[in-house]
């Protein structure tokens, strides 16, 4: 039986429920099953019904909302195993409340955004099967499943693993159903100053192989788009850096939302002071004046030195149909940074107005993703179709 002290080692109630969580759940189900209403409408009826169509005669776009929110999606997740490895090697110890928080945006945003890929396919299963039949390692797309899916997430199970045997020790000492499965978890962990140093060890080393990882899944979306030689406004060198920045941006601004609706919810004000907050929104305003530079850097090459078709693109963006997402985009990647620049400028920093702007860089990425996939598809046809449409339904 656990003691007194043990027990209340346990922060949050960990272990009991309550009407808090039950209600939580039952709303999340219920999310959940109007998803399956609506994407069983899609399977029955067929891909016409989200608006996408086939390039060329058909005059739309094959790549829509589902690809536009699977590269936000795992952009958050490649970001936040970026500032994982980054927290753990620079030894931020203000900021080691948030690796276990990081580590479960990875997770979640890695399997939701490779779900979007599934339900963007018009035969899932087959997909997958044909995935493993026919994979072509050389492939910018064999490399965002393998180094994306399968690496990024096997890297942050061992590094959730590392973290959780001293909680399943503790949680093991109670009588439960689960103790035998608790024991097993917390198999070799050791309070001892010696397994302390080796924890430290082998936490440095996965560390600095998820921060490799990071960067090299980020990277390989952006292969995906800038190695399509035959698709203006995709092929370029600026678009893996560019996945690689914005993933860490969107990351950020994840990680402070997050972050402080744990500080509230959680009553974690000590442990998640303004100092973190502070800190979170220095990189965030570094990080997004880094992407800004992204901006008129493509348009440039785009608009000036390109062919015809790019330079259509360029247009279509900046004057005509995709005008206002692109300004919307622009402008609120400026607003934010702007937001954050004048508090670090005046070394005060006010966590309202650090959640503005972390909720403008998501607004804008969004949308940034979104004028990545459709634009070069519907108006970006080097062959003598008319231009497409999309809309979303």
């Amino acid at each position: 039986m656990a003691t007194h002290a043990e027990t209340r080692a346990l922060p949050y109630g960990m272990g009991h429920f309550n009407i808090g969580w039950l209600v939580a759940i039952v709303a999340l189900f219920a999310l959940f099953a109007l998803g399956l209403v609506a994407y069983s409408r899609q399977i029955t009826e067929g891909e016409i019904v989200t608006s996408m169509r086939d390039v060329g005669p058909m005059g739309g776009a094959p790549w829509g909302l589902y690809i536009a929110f699977e590269l936000y999606a795992v952009g958050v997740g490649f970001g936040a195993l970026l500032l994982l490895g980054v927290i753990r090697i620079g030894g931020f110890a203000h900021l080691r409340p948030l690796s276990r928080t990081l580590g479960l945006i990875t997770l979640v945003s890695l399997i939701i955004g490779y779900l979007s890929v599934i339900a963007d396919v018009g035969q899932p299963v087959r997909a997958m099967i044909n995935i493993a039949r026919y994979a072509r390692p050389i492939s910018p797309f064999s490399g965002t499943f393998t180094i994306g899916l399968i690496l990024s997430l096997s890297l942050t199970w061992v590094y959730f693993y590392l973290e959780s045997r001293k909680d399943a020790a503790i949680f093991a000492r109670r009588a439960t159903a689960w103790s035998g499965w608790l024991r097993f978890i917390a198999a070799g962990y050791g309070s001892s100053p010696g397994a302390e140093a080796r924890h430290r060890r082998s936490s440095l080393a996965l560390a600095a192989i998820i921060l490799a990882v990071g960067v090299a899944a980020a990277s390989s979306s952006g292969f995906v788009f800038g190695m399509q030689v035959a698709r203006p406004g995709w092929f370029g060198a600026l678009q893996a850096p560019g996945f690689v920045t914005l993933a860490a941006v969107t990351a950020t601004g994840v990680l402070l939302i997050i972050a402080a609706v744990l500080r509230k919810v959680l009553a974690e004000g000590d442990r998640l002071d303004m100092r973190v907050f502070g800190w979170l929104s220095n990189l965030l305003t570094g990080l997004t004046l880094a992407y800004i530079y992204f901006l008129p850097a493509e348009l440039i090459t785009a608009g000036y030195g390109a062919r015809l078709a790019e330079s259509r693109i360029t247009e279509e963006m900046l004057t005509d149909h995709y005008a206002w997402m692109f300004w919307l985009s622009g402008a609120s990647f400026v607003a934010a940074f702007a937001i954050g620049g004048t508090q670090a400028l005046r070394r005060r920093h006010s966590l309202p107005l650090i959640l503005v702007a972390a909720v403008l860089v998501n607004v804008a990425a969004m949308i940034k993703r979104c004028l990545i996939v459709v634009p070069s598809l519907t108006h970006g046809n080097l062959l003598p179709y008319p231009t497409g449409s999309y809309g979303p339904t």
